[in-house]
């Protein structure tokens, strides 16, 4: 598999998604859109699938102290995802890189974008709401437990934290084809024309 990480490509619509949420506003608030990247992928793995030009151009999005890496030493051994715990580091880069008097972001005010069915539980598990893009294999194979996954509530592994996790229906996870079909509108996020 590793061998492949050289050719791995970006999704179908993600430079754009990432271009127009650079320069959005809440639509709320009229604050900027702030964003991190959280990635399992170790350190090495990640230079090797990040290699190809129009996968460095996406990183320019997201500046180096707001990448977390499954091999971060914030994150504790063991707990990758299905745990929370990536994306509640990387939603503290994001309060730590905040202006002085900036409100702090809360993680029901966070919206991930994911396309794992590990990466969708560890999104619930941390109280953010989730936008699942999953490969058309993946989605295959777990088309009969979409809702399932959606909540977080795949069994996967216990964390004895199943309190965190949503509930079917709950409005806080959906499954879209492509990053190319993201609704800003209904996350309540403005795109300057």
């Amino acid at each position: 598999m590793r061998r492949h990480f050289p050719d791995c490509k970006p999704l179908p619509g993600a430079e754009n998604l990432l271009s127009n949420l650079s320069r959005a506003r809440s639509a709320s608030s009229g604050d900027r859109i702030e964003l991190a990247l959280a990635s399992s992928t170790k350190s090495h793995s990640y230079e090797l699938k990040t290699s190809r030009p129009e996968t460095k151009r996406l990183l320019s999005f997201f500046p180096s102290d707001r990448r977390v890496l499954g091999d971060d030493p914030r994150v504790r051994q063991g707990r990758g995802k299905p745990a929370p715990d990536i994306y509640l580091v990387a939603l503290q880069s994001l309060n730590s890189a905040a202006d002085s008097g900036e409100k702090a972001i809360m993680p029901n005010e966070c919206l991930v974008l994911e396309d794992s069915v590990a990466g969708v539980e560890a999104g619930r598990r941390a109280g953010m709401r989730v936008v699942w893009v999953p490969h058309r294999d993946v989605a295959v194979e777990y088309q009969l437990r979409q809702k399932n996954v959606l909540a977080g509530r795949t069994g996967m592994i216990e964390l004895g934290d199943d309190w965190q996790l949503g509930e079917i229906d709950d409005g806080w996870a959906e499954n879209i084809p492509s990053l190319e079909h993201f609704d800003y509108e209904k996350y309540g996020i403005d795109v300057p024309s």
